[in-house]
This record gives C-alpha cells, structure tokens and sequence, in this order.
C-alpha cells in the first residue's frame, strides 16, 4: 500500500518540484548574487530605496484597504447565509463562486471597460442626467478590482466558521440574558475568529502581490511593488532585483501564514 500511494504521489511531487521548488530556489539563487555570481544582500536591501519603498507602502495600504472592506462586506453576508436553508445558502454561494469560473483577466478587463470614461457605468449616467464617474486610472479602482476579485475568499471561510457553531451555545447565551451585541461580541465573533484570520490572510497575500489589477485599472500610472517586481523581469531584465524584492514580499507572505496559524492552531477556519 506504501508503494502505491508513493506512486500516486508521484505527479503532485513531479508538479511541486518543476513548478515550486526550482522557480523558488531559482527566485532565491537570484535575489541573493550579483551578475558575476557572488554573494550580496543588495538586491534585497534595494527595497529600501524611495522608489520601492513608496511602491511597497501604497501596496500595503490599498491591500488593507480591501481586505477591511472585504471583511466588513463579507461577515453579515456570510451570517445571513447560516440563517439560510441548504438549498438557498447554496444558491447564494453559487453566485459568488460563478465569476472565479471565468478568467482572472477577464474579469479585470470587464471592470475596465464599465469605468472607463466612455464606459457603460458613465453612459447610463450621463442616460439620468448624473455627475460621470471618474475614479479609472486611481486607487479607487485598483481597490475596486481587489474588492470585487477577492471577496470570495473573504466569504467562504468566514461561511464555514459561523456553520461549525453550535447554536446552543448561541441560545444559551439569549437565556442568560445576553442581548444581539454582547452575544455577538463575546460569542460569536470570538468563535468566528478562525474564519476571519484565514480570509484576511487569503485577500491580503494576493491583494499585496497583484500587478494585473493595478495594470489595468490604474493604467500604469500608479505602481505597487508587484508592478516593480513586474517590470523588473519583463521589461529591465534585470532577475537579480526583481527576485530580491520578491523575497521581501515572501518574508510579509510568510509573516501573514506564521500569525493565521497561531491564531488558526485547529485548522478550523479553512473551506473544508
């Protein structure tokens, strides 16, 4: 039985040693050597530099940004979704998970064609005689794109967090006098918390590295350290320093996992 699952295994370890482990250690090999192969922290160390550093601290706050809104959008709807039977929760999911079928980039590019300023959103608008909307080519719309492209990660976990309380213990909680707010605060929120630890790190870590969205909505002219990263590869040509500011992005990417698995020690806020 050993020898077939190792057999089984074999694609998945094929798979995760092409396309895991040599691109990361190749990412590594990079981001510590020079062009003449000889050790440096210096590509690392160019993140402190005002270009990435400002890059870097817009990445980290419009990645906040979108990871609160998409906390504060995802909890009551992912409650609602508890007080709903089987067949209308799964409905309700059903719509969200619809849009991931189709390609990441798509989607993107939809959203840029409803904000451009001759866009759809601005031509039933202008249709009511309304102000246009103009927040294309702005951190508006990157956040917007985030919003729209991640909150079903935000979702989903915090859905299945709220599932796996036991509604005695809400119940419980009424009979002894506690009103909504002291039982959602000392409750619920509390028993949820591994949901939204998992959903904030599952935002934030692809809110932090995206370049496609920023690209498109914010028409290159508002850079975020994936977009540096981007550039650095495709168009300086220059591995050694893209590679040395994606480990910086690996060390907060690290970081995020370290603090959910602590705080997450039972696995329980994950989509299984």
């Amino acid at each position: 039985m050993n020898k077939k699952k190792f057999w089984l295994m074999g694609p998945y370890l094929f798979w995760s040693i092409a396309f895991i482990i040599i691109p990361l250690c190749m990412v590594i090999y990079y981001g510590i050597t020079d062009k003449t192969g000889s050790l440096t922290w210096e590509n690392i160390l160019s993140i402190s530099t005002p270009e990435h550093l400002k890059a870097l601290g817009l990445s980290l706050l419009l990645s906040f940004i979108s990871t609160l809104i998409c906390l504060i959008l995802a909890y009551p709807l992912a409650s609602i979704l508890t007080t709903m039977s089987r067949n209308q929760h799964s409905f309700i999911v059903l719509i969200f998970i619809l849009p991931m079928w189709m390609n990441f980039l798509l989607r993107t590019l939809a959203w840029q064609t409803l904000l451009e300023k001759t866009g759809v959103i601005n031509h039933i608008l202008s249709f009511f005689r309304l102000p246009s909307l103009n927040i294309i080519n702005t951190p508006y719309a990157i956040v917007l794109g985030m919003v729209y492209n991640f909150l079903p990660f935000m979702v989903l976990p915090i859905y299945n967090s709220l599932s796996k309380i036991d509604k005695n213990i809400i119940n419980a909680a009424r009979d002894l006098g506690a009103n909504g707010v002291q039982t959602f605060l000392r409750i619920t929120f509390p028993l949820s918390l591994p949901g939204v630890i998992s959903g904030i790190t599952m935002v934030f870590i692809p809110a932090l590295t995206t370049f496609v969205i920023s690209n498109l909505l914010g028409g290159s002219k508002i850079l975020l350290i994936g977009n540096i990263i981007e550039q650095e590869f495709t168009q300086a040509s220059n591995w050694h320093i893209g590679s040395g500011l994606s480990i910086v992005l690996m060390i907060f990417i690290l970081i995020s996992m370290i603090v959910s698995a602590l705080l997450d020690k039972d696995g329980e806020g994950t989509l299984l």
